[in-house]
C-alpha cells in the first residue's frame, strides 16, 4: 500500500530548511548518519545499521560445479527481496521501481565490479567451485536503503570464513573450523556507496544519505559507488534534475572523502569483532 504524500505544510517547512543548509535531524548537507554494525555468532552474518534504516546481511558458500564456459571461476549469487517488514510500501511479489534499482545497483557493486575474487574460489578446475550467496533482509526503511544494503553486503562478505580444502588429486578433503582455521574471501577492493538527493529548486543545496521524507520530495538521486582507492564502480543517476560536469565532480570528490573514513571504520570494527572471538583448532 503507497502512503500518502507529505502535506503541503512538510513540503514547505523541508524545503525552507534545507535552503538554509538545515537538516530535520541536525545534521549538516554533506553529513552522513554514522553507521553501526552488529556481528552474530556466524561469521558472515552483519546487521548494519544507519540510523534507523536497518538492513541484515547473511554470507554461506557450498561446494558446486562450475559453469561450463568458466571452470576456473566459483559463482557470487545476491538475494534481496524487500518485505512490508522494512515499509508498507513494499509489497511481496511485487517489487516497485526503488527495489528493482536496489537490486540493480547491488549486482553491479558488489558481483560484477569484481569486489571478490572469483578464481580464488576454485577448488578443482572444471569440477568444484565455491559458491558464495549473500542473502539481504531489510529490516526497516527510514531513507537510503541502497547505502545501507550495499556497506551490509561488502562489511558480510569481508567478516565471512569459508572452510579450508586440501586437494590431493582428484580427491577432495573440507576440513571442520574445529580442524583448521576458516578461510576469508579474497577482497580485491571494497566499493562503498553513496547517494546524493537533488531538490526541484537549484538553490538548495544537494544533502547526502537522504531521509526518508528527504528522498520522497527530492527530484533525483546520483549514487556513486567507489572504494578508497579512488576507483569509481558504479555512477547511477535518477530523476530530471540537469547536473553539469562541475557538479558530479564535486560530489566524486565528496564520495571520496567518505569512502576513506567509511573504510577506516569498517576495518576497525572488523578487528574489534576478530580480536573478541576464540578461534581453537584442535
Amino acid at each position: 500500500m503507497r502512503p500518502p504524500s507529505p502535506s503541503i505544510p512538510e513540503k514547505e517547512f523541508l524545503f525552507s530548511a534545507l535552503k538554509e543548509s538545515l537538516r530535520l535531524d541536525g545534521r549538516l548537507p554533506l553529513e552522513i548518519r554514522t553507521p553501526t554494525f552488529k556481528f552474530g555468532e556466524e561469521l558472515g552474518w552483519v546487521e548494519c545499521s544507519l540510523g534507523k534504516t536497518r538492513v541484515l546481511a547473511q554470507v554461506d558458500g557450498k561446494m558446486v560445479k562450475p559453469q561450463p564456459e568458466r571452470p576456473f571461476e566459483g559463482t557470487i549469487t545476491i538475494v534481496s527481496e524487500i518485505s512490508p517488514m522494512a515499509s508498507t510500501e513494499y509489497e511481496i511479489g511485487r517489487p516497485s521501481d526503488e527495489e528493482v534499482t536496489i537490486t540493480r545497483m547491488l549486482d553491479k557493486v558488489l558481483r560484477r565490479s569484481d569486489a571478490v575474487d572469483k578464481e580464488s574460489l576454485c577448488i578443482l578446475a572444471g569440477q568444484r567451485v565455491w559458491h558464495i550467496r549473500l542473502t539481504l533482509h531489510f529490516l526497516a526503511d527510514a531513507g537510503n536503503l541502497l547505502d545501507c544494503a550495499c556497506l551490509a553486503g561488502i562489511v558480510a562478505l569481508k567478516h565471512f570464513r569459508r572452510p579450508d580444502v586440501e586437494v590431493i588429486g582428484d580427491e577432495v578433503t573440507v576440513h571442520e573450523p574445529t580442524e583448521r582455521a576458516p578461510v576469508p574471501l579474497a577482497i580485491h577492493h571494497t566499493p562503498f556507496c553513496f547517494t546524493f538527493a537533488f531538490f526541484p529548486d537549484a538553490t538548495t543545496p544537494p544533502v547526502i544519505d537522504p531521509s526518508h521524507l528527504e528522498q520522497r520530495l527530492s527530484a533525483g538521486l546520483v549514487s556513486i559507488a567507489l572504494n578508497a582507492q579512488k576507483e569509481i564502480c558504479v555512477l547511477q543517476k535518477l530523476g530530471g534534475v540537469p547536473l553539469g560536469t562541475d557538479d558530479i565532480l564535486r560530489l566524486v570528490d565528496v564520495a571520496v572523502g567518505k569512502a576513506k573514513e567509511m573504510h577506516n571504520l569498517v576495518e576497525v570494527q572488523l578487528r574489534e569483532d576478530w580480536a573478541g572471538r576464540k578461534v581453537e583448532v584442535r
